[in-house]
Formats: C-alpha cells, sequence, structure tokens
C-alpha cells in the first residue's frame, strides 16, 4: 500500500509540475504582449479616439447649437420687447395728447372763472322774495347746469345733484351766484382732470422709458450673440476640416505598467 500512494506521488508531481509550469509559461506571454502592444497617440481631433469621450468637431458642433438656440431665444425677446416699446410709445403718445386737452380745458375753465373774480365784491341783486322769483331761480339753474352737462363740462352725474339739489345746490340763490358758483365747479373739475391726466402722463412716460430701456438691452444682447455665432462657425469649420485632412498617427510605445 506504501509502494502504491509513493508510486502516485512520484508519477503525479512531475505532471502538476509541468502543468503548473505551462500556466506560468503563457501568463508570462500574456504579459508580454500587453506590455509590448502598440499604442496609438491620438490627438482630441481624431475620430478614432476613445468613443467614450467626444471629439473636437462633437464639441465645436454642440457649443454651435447652444449658441444658435440662444441666439434665436434672444432675437425673439428682442423681438417682442420692440414690440412692447412701441406700443408704450403710442400710449404714451396718447396719453400726452390727453394732458394737452385737459390742460386746454382747465384755461378754458379758468379763463370763464376768472370773469367772476370780482363778484364777491358786489352786493347781490335784490329781487322780490315770492314763488315765482323762486321758480324762476330753479329754472334759471336747471338751464344753465343742462347746458354745462351738453358742453361736457358736467357729467350725468353731476346734472342729477344739480336737479336734486344736492353737494350745495340751491336753487333758492341768485342767478348770479348760481352761474358763479358753477363757472368755479367747472374750473375745479377741469383742475382735477388735468392733474390726473398729468398723473397718467408721467406713469406712460415712464413705462415708455422702462419698455425703450429693455429693448435696447436686448437688441445689444442679440447682436452680441448673432456675432458669437458667427464667429463660432468658422474655427468649428476649421477643426472639422483639419480632422479630416490629417490622418491618425500610432507610434509604438510600451504602457505604463500599474
Amino acid at each position: 500500500m506504501e509502494k502504491t500512494v509513493l508510486y502516485q506521488f512520484l508519477t503525479e508531481v512531475p505532471q502538476a509540475a509541468a502543468i503548473w509550469s505551462g500556466l506560468l509559461v503563457l501568463a508570462m506571454t500574456v504579459l508580454t504582449v500587453l506590455v509590448a502592444r502598440p499604442e496609438r497617440d491620438r490627438t482630441e481631433d481624431d475620430p478614432g479616439g476613445d468613443p467614450a469621450r467626444p471629439s473636437e468637431r462633437d464639441l465645436a458642433a454642440a457649443e454651435a447649437a447652444d449658441l444658435r438656440r440662444y441666439a434665436e431665444e434672444v432675437a425673439v425677446a428682442a423681438t417682442r420687447a420692440a414690440e412692447t416699446a412701441r406700443r408704450r410709445r403710442a400710449e404714451w403718445v396718447a396719453a400726452h395728447t390727453d394732458l394737452e386737452r385737459a390742460w386746454a380745458a382747465y384755461d378754458a375753465a379758468e379763463t370763464a372763472a376768472r370773469r367772476f373774480a370780482g363778484a364777491g365784491a358786489l352786493p347781490t341783486p335784490r329781487t322780490p322774495r315770492t314763488p315765482a322769483e323762486y321758480a324762476a331761480r330753479e329754472r334759471y339753474l336747471h338751464r344753465a347746469a343742462t347746458a354745462a352737462h351738453w358742453r361736457g363740462d358736467l357729467t350725468l352725474a353731476q346734472l342729477g345733484d344739480v336737479f336734486g339739489h344736492r353737494n350745495g345746490w340751491d336753487p333758492r340763490r341768485h342767478p348770479v351766484e348760481q352761474e358763479v358758483r358753477l363757472a368755479r365747479f367747472v374750473r375745479d373739475e377741469r383742475l382735477a382732470d388735468y392733474r390726473a391726466a398729468g398723473e397718467r402722463e408721467r406713469s406712460a412716460w415712464r413705462d415708455a422709458e422702462l419698455a425703450a430701456e429693455a429693448a435696447r438691452a436686448l437688441a445689444a444682447e442679440a447682436y452680441a450673440a448673432a456675432a458669437r455665432l458667427r464667429t463660432a462657425r468658422v474655427p468649428a469649420a476649421r477643426a472639422v476640416t483639419t480632422a479630416t485632412a490629417r490622418p491618425a498617427t500610432a507610434r509604438w510605445r510600451p504602457a505604463r505598467a500599474g
């Protein structure tokens, strides 16, 4: 039994040693091939480079696409801003026209009221205090207020106040007093209209200025974006031409272990 075990040991150990020697030779051969493999020295614009790494052509195309998209977006925004600026300018022109009309109306009302500047110093004419006299005064007030309404000096609501004897409209006053009060009332209303028109005109002017400034800024940015797009196309085309014309060169060098 001992001779059989010794015989198997003596016959199998050299066989195992031969197998391990073959594996060692194979491993050394593979290591030699890996160490001495050809390695190409590729540049960034070589289309045969690492597939996971974008080439210069791809980077230039992506950058040009981004610039083109940005330029188009800014151009659209600049166009809309210019339209808004024109609309705001038209609104300001209309507000300025309304302001001039309001001033003309106030100036006319002020001139009419100025005629009664000395009326307060004169005594009120004496008339008999009879029902007929009061009825005549009331008819005069109504006629004067109606005429002022048709001229545009009184609104329909204000005319209703006159006929309803509200807000200080007293039909028992003398026609001279009624005329003075009506002229001053119209002047004060025209002054309020002028001030309101002035505020609207100033607001419209501010809006027009802001819109114009925004339009100028976007127009400048759109021009700059278009210029950047034009300059970016030339280097991209040159890079593509160079990458196509220049062949890929390779040189053998041992790979660095580790």
